[in-house]
């Protein structure tokens, strides 16, 4: 069974479970504006003309497109009807919710999910213009819970992929720590990477201008910033972010090590206290992952260890989602903060994947962050992969 018909078939499961009676997904020409959704329900295919894509928690797999798309859409073999038009989609879309009659229509709008955002604005007040005069146009809901759900829940076939990208990713951390020397700067260690995920024939996670990101010592700026021309230098705390995309999913981990002066043999104390408290930040975390609980309950215990560590509070969630893309959405291991929504109040779920990602300055050495990825099983959160358990010490 190919990736779409199971994530399609999962999709109709989650409306039976959340008593919604359809799905309906409305777009126009999504070379422009492509709902995200869309790589769920028919791949990489793009459509032309006004569509909608319905699943019903009966069953029904329905799509009305575009005559010329009809063939390609066939192809694909997951709509068990395809309704064409040459004019107006408008009377066939009214036509076939009358004749479905449901009560809840989820429609992809979210104040929380961008990705169940996908709705276009335009979009909605057409969908509410074509079934003026009808109930179903006072019918329509938000199709977050569903999208989150289908998002979140991993299948088997997406965990190999996100497995697969994290073992490439971690293999070229390995090389790219034997690479490094004392001098180079943080945009050649950030090409040879490049070079790495080209060798791997592998896309990278996010937008290559800041994937990695190379944070060589105190001075070098952390963040959604890409490499800059600091050289390395004996002494630096030297951080990473990185992720690759395999097959369509992503990794994301953060690494970091340790440039040892003349005459050392391991990391200043300082950076050592630094690493413990992260390590401890994080392995709390984990251990408090279990499903049905609100991730704003764990992004605390790691908030809360690394304050009583007396470090500064990070600026930024414990922990995201990761599938498709990075940041992929739903539940958030994170604070109650305005930009958050009510993400961080949502329940973890048996297959999502998340980040634990905390992290910390450590004052004239550089930044300490770790970044683990996780899966949500019936017993709680498992490493996908081998954390990072001690400083790397590059000798320059």
């Amino acid at each position: 069974m190919s990736l779409i018909k199971e994530k399609v078939n999962q999709a109709i499961e989650i409306l039976k479970e959340q008593q919604t009676d359809m799905w309906l997904t409305f777009v126009r020409e999504t070379s422009g504006v492509r709902d995200p959704v869309l790589d769920f329900l028919i791949g990489e295919n793009d459509l032309t003309w006004p569509s909608a894509l319905i699943l019903t928690r009966k069953g029904e797999k329905i799509a009305i497109i575009g005559n010329l798309e009809k063939e390609s859409l066939q192809r694909l073999d997951v709509f068990d009807e395809i309704l064409g038009y040459d004019t107006a989609v408008s009377a066939l879309l009214k036509e076939t919710i009358t004749r479905l009659n449901p009560d809840r229509i989820a429609v992809n709008t979210s104040r929380n999910n961008v990705h169940a955002d996908g709705l276009t604005h335009a979009m909605y007040e057409f969908l509410k213009e074509y079934l003026a005069g009808t109930p179903y146009a006072d019918r329509l809901i938000s199709a977050e819970p569903v999208i989150s759900a289908m998002r979140g829940r991993k299948t088997p076939t997406e965990q190999a992929r996100v497995k697969k990208a994290i073992e490439i990713t971690e293999e070229i951390f390995a090389k790219t720590f034997d690479f490094i020397k004392v001098g180079m700067t943080e945009i050649e260690v950030g090409a040879y990477m490049h070079k790495l995920a080209r060798d791997y024939n592998v896309d990278l996670a996010w937008p290559a201008e800041n994937c990695p990101a190379v944070n060589s010592g105190p001075n070098s700026p952390v963040g959604h910033n890409g490499p800059t021309d600091i050289k390395i230098e004996r002494g630096h705390l030297v951080h990473f972010d990185f992720g690759v995309k395999y097959e369509g999913y992503c990794s994301d981990i953060q690494r970091i090590a340790y440039v040892l002066r003349e005459g050392e043999t391991e990391a200043p104390i300082e950076i050592q206290r630094g690493f413990i408290t992260i390590r401890t930040a994080i392995e709390k975390s984990r251990e408090a992952m279990k499903p049905g609980v609100a991730g704003n309950v764990i992004d605390t215990i790691s908030r809360e260890i690394v304050a009583d560590a007396g470090y500064p509070d990070y600026k930024y969630a414990l922990g995201h989602q990761l599938g498709r893309v990075a940041h992929d959405g739903g539940a958030l291991l994170g604070p109650l903060w305005e930009k958050y929504g009510d993400s961080p109040n949502q329940k973890l779920e048996i297959g999502q994947v998340f980040t634990i990602e905390p992290g910390l300055p450590v004052n004239g050495y550089g930044y300490l962050g770790l970044e683990e990825d996780v899966v949500m099983t019936k017993n709680g959160a498992e490493y996908f992969h081998e954390p990072q358990r001690d400083i790397v010490l590059l000798k320059g």
